[in-house]
């Protein structure tokens, strides 16, 4: 056990500002323990029935957040799932007879570029194929251009493709950015497109009174995911799907099997889930806000974001550092000067001094910081900003 821990990684260092994953709380750790320990699989309830009360409790808590009074949802391991199961229930909407049937080769979905990579697998698994992913005309930042909307949804009917969904961020996983939810629903309940939010990241903001408004116009949405390990603190893995009426996602899965398909009372999650042998997600993401509280898992969040935001300031001070933009969330991408970036961060990740990612923006690869960690400060981000200037003069 102690070599295992010497080489993995430490989530709450001050200095981990890598991929989006949370540096979990105590409460989380417990409700892995507590499952591990008694090992209830709880998609049909009569196996957990704890664990399935406890995640409609949670699901019901989500759905109040995002706007969706009527709507129903499921817990799934991890964003992707969570990603596949809400185009599935918009698959069942737009082609009801593809479960029986088959899937129309006319189907298609409109993304922007900048989407998920589990969006475009979606569409394969979906049986769509990835080039039935439309991408949408976007900003120099790839966020949705919302004034060239029409032009993405002509180009797929002049294709002969009949559009079943249009994917938003909320944030992009490369840049942290949002797209401008309220007239994207709009024009997606004005042209009768399932409208469906990847918040996988972002729609955590919501706790936060200051940073909700960058989730204006997420009611509007059909489907929402919204994934709680990545910022309310719990252990991987968490991943909500929300869909505004909740038929939509018993209408996603038609299956019968005898041995356990009963129709017996009970709120049995497997007839809306790819997943049969499911863990208890629920209980981690109940116990953390029982312990940090509503107001507490938003003040987290305040402070990730208010930390990366800090991070975009120090570094416009320096001469050589070149931000593309002033950060919404707590990702913030940066370049120093114009050598390779992506060697900066080999050699950072090499000699252990800080774990940070890169993306490309318009082609060219930037640093990538992402503020997962209560303990990153000025301090840590300073030094950050020492080391790439030190190592870019090498």
């Amino acid at each position: 056990m102690d070599a295992y821990l010497a080489e993995g990684t430490r989530l709450h260092h001050p200095a981990y500002l890598g991929h989006q994953t949370a540096a979990p709380d105590f409460p989380a750790a417990l409700a892995d323990f507590v499952h591990g320990a008694i090992n209830n699989p709880m998609a049909i309830y009569e196996m957990g029935a704890a664990a399935a009360t406890v995640e409609f409790e949670v699901l019901r808590w989500m759905l109040g957040k995002v706007g969706f009074p009527e709507g129903g949802g499921v817990l799934t391991h991890g964003g992707s799932l969570a990603n596949l199961t809400a185009l599935l229930a918009a698959r069942a909407a737009a082609a009801p007879d593809a479960w029986t049937e088959g899937v129309p080769g006319d189907l298609a979905l409109l993304a922007p570029p900048s989407a998920h990579y589990s969006i475009t697998r979606a569409a394969a698994i979906l049986g769509l194929g990835e080039r039935a992913v439309v991408p949408l005309d976007v900003d120099d930042l790839g966020r949705i251009d919302v004034a060239r909307l029409p032009e993405g949804l002509d180009r797929a009917r002049r294709a002969g493709r009949r559009p079943m969904a249009l994917v938003a961020a909320a944030c992009a996983t490369g840049t942290g950015l949002y797209d401008d939810l309220r007239p994207i629903g709009e024009f997606c309940a004005e042209h009768g497109l399932w409208f469906h939010v990847d918040g996988a990241h972002g729609a955590s903001a919501l706790l936060s009174e200051a940073h909700r408004h960058l989730l204006d116009g997420v009611e509007l949405a059909d489907s929402v995911i919204w994934d709680a390990h990545k910022m309310l603190r719990t252990s991987g893995l968490a991943a909500a799907v929300l869909v505004r009426r909740e038929g939509d996602l018993d209408a996603a899965f038609r299956q019968r099997a005898s041995y356990l398909f009963y129709g017996d009372q009970g709120f049995d999650l497997i007839g809306r889930t790819v997943e049969c042998t499911k863990a208890a997600l629920g209980l981690k993401v109940f116990l953390n806000l029982a312990w940090r509280g509503e107001h507490g898992l938003g003040e987290h969040v305040a402070r990730r974001y208010a930390t990366a935001h800090r991070f975009w300031e120090l570094a416009r001070e320096r001469p050589g550092f070149h931000c593309p933009y002033e950060p919404e969330s707590n990702i913030v991408c940066f370049r120093y000067g114009d050598g390779d970036q992506a060697a900066i961060r080999e050699t950072l990740l090499e000699e252990g001094s800080f774990h940070l990612t890169s993306a490309e923006l318009g082609g060219v690869r930037h640093l990538r910081v992402t503020v997962m960690a209560p303990a990153t400060d000025d301090k840590t981000l300073e030094a950050l900003l020492d080391r790439v200037a030190a190592l870019s003069r090498l």
